[in-house]
């Protein structure tokens, strides 16, 4: 394995599917039996995932809701995805913990770091649901903050392209992908992969990132294998 142990960061929207809204079964079946592969293999995973499928708190602040509010209702969305995640990946054979930033006691473990990390050394995969428990930060620096707290070899960061473009691929057919680019190149080329808070973290603690398509079976396996796929953003 390339990576022993990695931070998976997944959508809210992902797990639509074809759905316009919520949580589409198929879909997280199968990023389960993708998840379930590289476990299996000995890869130690922990994963944060977003809640825009079902609620993001800067929509709901762009329609005179409270920010901090709407931004509550957000971190709630994001532990039933990961609820959702659990569920489907325990269906697959694969022991899993849902530990949150928001204290839910019945249905999540607080976020403590000593037991994530003990977790995954038991083979357990470790949802992050909550973000970060704070307004005002995305689930981006979420995934960051976490993967640098576990020791995470590396974030990966599971979209619907296949890598970062010059351009956004999906309007304009000229679009030209980056194999690889350094933190500076994306800063100086404008380029969006993470918030600005997420990725300045992630460049200061020097932890790459790999932007990948999650959607094509077999591809997050391919990415811990080593193989060059999606675009990896590094020093």
């Amino acid at each position: 394995m390339k990576y022993k142990r990695i931070l998976l960061k997944l959508s809210g929207e992902a797990l639509m599917g074809d759905r316009q809204y919520g949580i589409d079964p198929q879909r997280l079946a199968e990023y389960a039996a993708d998840i379930a592969t590289i476990t299996k293999l000995g890869v130690e995973v922990a994963i944060v995932i977003g809640g825009g499928n079902i609620f993001r708190g800067v929509a709901g602040a762009s329609n005179g809701m409270d920010r901090v509010q709407g931004d509550h209702m957000g971190m709630l969305a994001t532990v039933i995805n990961g609820l959702a995640l659990q569920s489907a990946l325990e269906d697959a054979g694969i022991p899993t913990r849902l530990q949150s930033a928001v204290h839910i006691n019945q249905v999540a473990e607080p976020f403590i770091r000593r037991k994530a990390m003990r977790h995954l050394e038991k083979g357990r995969v470790v949802i992050f649901g909550g973000g970060t428990g704070n307004p005002y930060f995305t689930t981006d620096s979420a995934a960051v903050l976490r993967a640098i707290e576990i020791e995470a070899d590396v974030i990966l960061k599971g979209t619907r392209v296949d890598g970062i473009y010059n351009t956004d691929p999906e309007k304009d057919t000229t679009a030209v992908k980056f194999d690889h680019i350094t933190f500076d190149d994306v800063l100086r080329k404008g380029l969006k992969v993470m918030d600005t808070t997420a990725f300045t973290l992630s460049q200061e603690n020097e932890l790459p990132i790999i932007v990948f398509d999650m959607n094509k079976k077999g591809n997050l396996l391919k990415v811990v294998l080593g193989e060059k796929i999606g675009t990896k953003v590094n020093l």
